[in-house]
């Protein structure tokens, strides 16, 4: 695998065999505003197909880590934002993420949108995991990972070190090895669905796996929203089951 990075501070050129992505890493809510915005004026296709995915620091046995980045690729443009370190997520990316012009897609991709759901309350509209599309496409495997799928639709080598893998996420300073990472995630995803796409007969066609996977995608958010609510509803419970147990206990005190 050919890979280079230079680094701009908070901006990275990251070169994949021939293919140099354009990276921001940042947790600045008007700089995401700005990326959505200079990276819409540059689209010429509905729907357009965004790679998306996910990083946080590796669960322990007390801990459940939330969400640390969010990525998105497009064409060669990718953002990296820090969620974790954000002071608030801004309107434009809710917006983005719901919007129909967009197909956003990934391995287990199911899976990353359900825990955004669950941590940050963002929800997203139209999702295709990869690994269906590639098993409808290709007679894949339906459970191959991104490193298979890959070598297998764009005869590329992707490398995902387990150190990185399960490396501090939620750091305020992402390492290059970690940028590099988190930018090649989504953007081979982004890939990967465009070569699966102009694969297709007709370019309809992956319209219509989107559609038919929005309804899924909806139903999951719906799912995971609730199971939200129930959680938070259970712990509001047992808060007043406590305050009425200190109220007996006072009174009973009172009364001696």
């Amino acid at each position: 695998m050919t890979v280079s990075i230079r680094d701009y501070q908070i901006t990275y050129d990251i070169t994949f065999f021939t293919d140099q992505i354009h990276t921001l890493v940042t947790n600045t809510p008007s700089l995401v505003d700005q990326w959505i915005t200079e990276t819409q004026q540059l689209l010429h296709q509905n729907p357009t197909i965004v790679g998306l995915d996910v990083e946080w620091r590796p669960n322990d046995r007390y801990t459940k880590n939330r969400i640390a980045t969010l990525q998105l690729c497009i064409d060669h443009r990718c953002l990296i934002f820090q969620l974790i370190h954000s002071p608030f997520i801004p309107q434009s990316l809710v917006e983005f993420l719901l919007s129909k012009n967009f197909v956003f897609v990934g391995v287990e991709i199911g899976n990353d949108v359900e825990k955004l759901v669950e941590d940050y309350g963002l929800s997203v509209r139209n999702t295709v995991d990869l690994r269906n599309l590639a098993a409808e496409k290709l007679g894949i495997r339906k459970n191959a990972g991104l490193k298979n799928l890959a070598k297998e639709v764009l005869g590329k080598e992707i490398n995902k070190p387990e150190i990185v893998t399960r490396s501090e996420w939620d750091n305020q300073w992402l390492t290059s090895d970690q940028v590099q990472y988190a930018c090649l995630d989504a953007f081979v995803s982004s890939e990967i669905g465009r070569r699966l796409n102009s694969s297709s007969s007709s370019s309809s066609s992956a319209s219509a796996s989107a559609s038919s996977s929005a309804s899924a995608s909806a139903s999951s958010s719906a799912s995971a929203l609730l199971r939200l609510l129930l959680r938070r509803l259970r712990l509001l419970l047992r808060l007043l089951l406590l305050l009425l147990l200190l109220l007996l206990l006072l009174l009973l005190l009172l009364e001696d």
